[in-house]
């Protein structure tokens, strides 16, 4: 229905680029060309980034974008996360324009100032090695295993948000993120794909193959570049771009 609505109602809108360039999804995706279409925000899309109970549960950003996508079959959980950032500074573009102003960390200091991005100057990294069936083959430099990985998207995200959840109430006084992401990472060892191989693996691997490993996966995920050089003082320092809900509302109650 939600999707009927969209089609109907006619909304000025930009296809824009992703920096996957479509090459992770299936050939049936309608994501394969590595574009989006995006409607301009409207004050219904104000209304959800003001709901009290989104912002509680912690979902409001997801249901703003999922209300702003127009091309059809397509939501926020599709998108690999690299993507769904572009999209975030996309629409984000689309709605107050380039001009993000907003406090930062003085990374040498420690102390905030407020600073003005261009989103519009933000690069997009683009997809790096080789790429098979949406998924990458490497060998582990200590135990010599191969190891097929793929990217994580929006939906892989929530599911395992809801199984370190899971994993807290029962009182762990450690939280196992960095073993449960490469679990859903990986797709096979050894062209073993069983999920309880994989899970024996990842939580026996050597810290050495696992840092190699993560390196691989943060340097194959495309994505934008949320960096930019700030000039404080004589110096010039790159600073992190926060992304938060304030990225789109902070305008709006300028």
């Amino acid at each position: 229905m939600a999707e009927e609505k969209k089609q109907e109602q006619k909304f000025p809108s930009e296809v824009i680029d992703l920096p996957s360039e479509g090459k992770l999804y299936p050939k049936d995706s309608p994501l394969r060309d590595g574009k989006i279409e995006l409607k301009y925000m409207t004050a219904k899309e104000e209304d959800i980034l003001t709901s009290q109970n989104l912002i509680t549960k912690g979902v409001v950003l997801d249901r703003l974008l999922d209300s702003l996508i127009l091309t059809p079959g397509v939501n926020i959980d599709d998108l690999f996360l690299g993507d769904k950032n572009a999209v975030m500074v996309a629409a984000r573009i689309l709605a107050y324009g380039p001009e993000y102003t907003c406090e930062v960390l003085n990374p040498m200091s420690g102390t905030s100032f407020e600073h003005t991005f261009n989103l519009a100057s933000c690069p997009f990294k683009n997809l790096e090695g080789d790429i098979t069936d949406n998924a990458f083959e490497i060998t582990l430099p200590v135990s010599k295993k191969v190891v097929v990985f793929k990217l994580l998207t929006g939906k892989d995200e929530k599911n395992i948000s809801s199984e370190l959840q899971n994993l807290k109430k029962l009182g762990s006084d450690v939280s196992p993120e960095l073993t449960t992401r490469l679990k859903h990472s990986i797709v096979s060892v050894d062209k073993d794909t069983l999920q309880k191989s994989i899970s024996n693996f990842v939580d026996n691997m050597l810290a050495k193959d696992s840092v190699f490993l993560r390196t691989k996966i943060r340097k194959a995920s495309p994505d934008i570049e949320l960096v930019q050089e700030v000039k404080i003082g004589d110096q010039s320092v790159k600073v992190d771009i926060p992304m938060t809900a304030n990225f789109f509302w902070i305008v709006s109650e300028a």
